[in-house]
């Protein structure tokens, strides 16, 4: 597969001896083997059905009866010596009436494994037609040109919508994924003076915003949409983005993994997408530059990790997002360059960890951002320089935590923070204190605002 320029055709092919064609069609075979087996119809004998539906049909009959006789308040039978032809009818009639239940029964049964069988039939004959159209489709992934890939990607997408299974559309979502993760030469990257290179770039470029457009239109579609995506597994896992759009996707259920991701340019959104439930993970993304938006994200539950993540050029937006519930993680992240924005972001649920993070340089804003409730934590975190902006901060509730928070350079603001509920912690913190922070003096400290001693001489 021609990603970049035939001299970078020799570094993708070296991934694995057979190149990257045989990497996705072996992947594909592979997978739709092992679902394959562990398909198949399971129907217990004919026999031993049979003897448990009679006794269920005897069990039901017999409660049925009892219940009759009891509501009629019988007490017993009045013995007969001798029957008339209308009873003996009525036995008759009784004896035929069984046997043909008994028929029905049998019937029933037999009908049912039918329809069964034939339903595992068609799913048979579904997955065999769907199997010959994969793997047409992932050859073509493999091939020089970005026309013939294009079509691949079409095709297996629209595999991944009619596939008979969940297990079939996760195989296709999983070749999409590993198209992407394949080796890729940045624009940056590109020989000087290349056009052949860079003819080939922009092709390569082409197909892999595709890929990404498509799994962002299907995480978009709502809930109960025979096409939509979500609560799949998407592997973005060391993948370079120079441009996405999953602004109002859905992530529900789950894993969605970025991590080792390099956000290396152009604008990545995904404002306005609603974290629900799973697992997204950021762990160790680089954010290098370009725009990445979370504007308007809401996180409502499961978790999303951007630990150890570095941020250090380009611009990382989380404005206005809204963090109800789950736990959003940052331990360990480093900032050091560029900047990350929660302005007017809402903190009314769940946990938001920092602890650990690095502020080393660029800007880091909380302007105007509201905490009403859950757990921040910026516990151990080290400022060090760049910019930090917690100015007009609502603090209403919850709590937030700067234990062992050192400070050590740079400019942390909060001037106008309004305290007005909650808990505020800064106990152990070590270093100067942030401006605006510390109350003039003789002014007491506001409720729920606790300084350590060398910074207040009446710490709360």
């Amino acid at each position: 597969m021609a990603l970049t320029s035939q001299s970078n055709a020799t570094a993708a092919g070296a991934a694995t001896p057979e190149g990257p064609s045989a990497v996705l069609t072996g992947m594909g075979a592979s997978s739709f083997r092992r679902r394959t087996e562990r398909r198949g119809l399971r129907l217990w004998p004919v026999g031993t059905v049979l003897a448990l539906s009679f006794t269920a049909a005897l069990i039901v009959a017999a409660a049925v009866f009892y219940l009759g006789w009891d509501l009629l308040g019988a007490r017993g039978l009045k013995p007969e010596h001798r029957i008339d032809s209308q009873t003996l009818f009525d036995l008759v009639k009784l004896s035929f009436g069984m046997v043909a239940g008994s028929g029905a029964l049998v019937a029933l049964v037999v009908a049912y494994r039918r329809q069964r069988v034939d339903e595992e039939h068609a799913l048979r004959e579904a997955t065999r037609l769907h199997t010959e159209r994969f793997t047409t489709a992932v050859s073509q992934l493999g091939e020089d040109a970005a026309a013939v890939r294009l079509g691949g990607v079409h095709a297996l997408v629209g595999l991944a919508d009619d596939a008979p299974t969940r297990d079939l559309r996760q195989t296709c979502i999983d070749v999409l994924c590993a198209y992407l993760r394949l080796p890729y030469t940045a624009e940056d990257d590109l020989p000087d003076g290349d056009a052949d290179a860079r003819r080939a770039y922009l092709a390569a470029r082409e197909v892999r915003h595709t890929v990404i457009r498509l799994i962002g239109n299907h995480l978009r579609l709502p809930d109960g949409h025979p096409h939509a995506w979500q609560g799949h597994d998407f592997d973005f896992t060391a993948v370079t983005f120079n441009g996405a759009d999953f602004h109002d996707a859905r992530f529900i259920g789950g894993q969605v993994s970025f991590a080792g991701a390099r956000f290396t340019g152009g604008r990545v959104s995904f404002a306005g997408a609603r974290f629900t439930g799973g697992h997204v993970d950021f762990h160790r993304a680089r954010f290098i530059g370009g725009l990445v938006s979370f504007a308007g994200a809401q996180i409502s539950g499961g978790q999303v990790s951007f630990s150890r993540a570095q941020f250090t050029g380009g611009a990382v937006g989380f404005d206005g997002a809204l963090f109800v519930g789950g736990q959003v993680s940052f331990v360990d992240a480093q900032i050091s360059g560029g900047a990350v924005g929660f302005d007017g972001a809402l903190f009314i649920g769940g946990q938001v960890d920092f602890g650990e993070a690095h502020f080393i340089d660029g800007w880091v804003g909380f302007g105007s951002a509201q905490f009403t409730g859950g757990e921040v934590g910026f516990d151990g975190a080290l400022f060090v320089g760049g910019q930090v902006s917690f100015v007009d901060a609502q603090f209403a509730g919850g709590q937030v935590d700067f234990l062992f928070a050192r400070f050590t350079g740079g400019d942390v603001s909060f001037h106008r923070a309004r305290f007005i509920g909650g808990r505020v912690d800064f106990r152990d913190a070590t270093g100067m204190p942030p401006s605006g922070l510390v109350p003039r003096a003789g002014a007491p400290l506001p409720d729920g605002l606790h300084l350590p001693p060398q910074w207040h001489p009446n710490p709360s």
